[in-house]
């Protein structure tokens, strides 16, 4: 029986959803800065990684 577990790559697609969303808003476009950078920096971390384990997941699925 194949494993159906989609609960971790839900989770990561909100996470990264949500990260995406407040970057785009904390991002100063006229004078190319964050509002809070420290903030920023942890944000950045932790959407890059929901991303690298969604695509990680994806690539697995297409191998099967």
């Amino acid at each position: 029986m194949e494993n159906k577990n989609n609960v971790p790559v839900f989770t990561f697609s909100i996470v990264a959803i949500i990260l995406g969303v407040v970057l785009y808003k904390q991002f100063d476009f006229n004078t190319l800065t964050f509002e809070k950078p420290a903030l920023a920096i942890v944000y950045i971390i932790v959407f890059v990684f929901s991303i690298f384990v969604l695509i990680k997941n994806f690539t697995k699925r297409a191998k099967k």
